[in-house]
């Protein structure tokens, strides 16, 4: 078993900061790289990618609705073509900064609000493997959702997704919100250890809900997301698989 631990990043647009992604790096294996529509611009998004690239982290796209001023966290009405029409846009112009830097696009994972109307509305879903026909890459996502059901089915490589700042509700659902609180590393850690052997973790209505740990995520706007990642690292270092070269 080999577990990744990805991260939310590149979110800074302009002049305004968000999250500390060089502080983060050195603890993940894996960067989901804002593509300009919930967060971060072209500059930001090529710096990101150099970063990535000097500390070995493997980069993905975490393209969004278009959505700047709600960081893609509020839901809109889109149809499939739309939709996948959005994706491509911003996927590809991630691609071309990777290629910039001699790297290739590792995988592709819907940001915020995108990410759970892909979990629960099919023709959303199906934008997504729409896109992922164009690019030819895994897929993120969570077990127990129309990403399970209908990524693979369409030929697609899911690579399950653990929250380790995030809690679940009794449904196995995520409970997100449009700001993200501080949470304790070390819970953390021992939810994260939990979620990779046993494939469990406990809602907050104190009931044991089923996950898949491919890969454990860390949001780059969680205040304390630094000491979150590096305790999650510690804890699950025999876990872990190896990052790029």
């Amino acid at each position: 078993m080999a577990v990744e631990i990805n991260c939310d990043m590149g979110e800074s647009f302009g002049l305004y900061k968000m999250g500390d992604d060089e502080g983060l790096m050195p603890f993940i294996t894996v960067a989901n790289v804002a593509c300009g529509f919930h967060g971060s611009d072209f500059n930001h998004m090529r710096e990101t990618v150099r970063l990535a690239k000097r500390h070995g982290v493997r980069v993905g796209a975490h393209p969004s609705l278009p959505d700047l001023q709600g960081f893609g966290r509020r839901e809109m009405k889109m149809d499939r073509e739309e939709m996948a029409n959005c994706l491509i846009y911003q996927v590809g112009a991630l691609k071309g900064f990777l290629e910039a830097e001699g790297m290739s696009l590792n995988h592709i994972k819907p940001h915020g609000s995108l990410y759970g109307m892909a979990a629960k509305q099919e023709h959303i879903a199906h934008a997504v493997a729409d896109a992922a026909d164009v690019f030819k890459v895994p897929l993120f996502g969570m077990i127990g959702t129309l990403h399970e059901e209908i990524y693979p089915a369409r030929g697609h490589e899911l690579v399950a997704e653990y929250y380790a700042d995030l809690f679940y509700g009794d449904a196995g659902n995520l409970i997100v919100t449009r700001v993200h609180d501080p949470v304790d590393p070390e819970d953390s850690a021992a939810r994260a250890i939990r979620a990779v052997t046993e494939g469990k973790t406990l809602s907050t209505g104190g009931v044991d809900v089923t996950v898949r740990a491919d890969s454990i995520c860390v949001h780059s706007d969680t205040p304390n997301a630094q000491a979150v990642a590096e305790a999650v690292n510690a804890a699950i270092r025999p876990y872990m698989a190896q990052a790029a070269e």
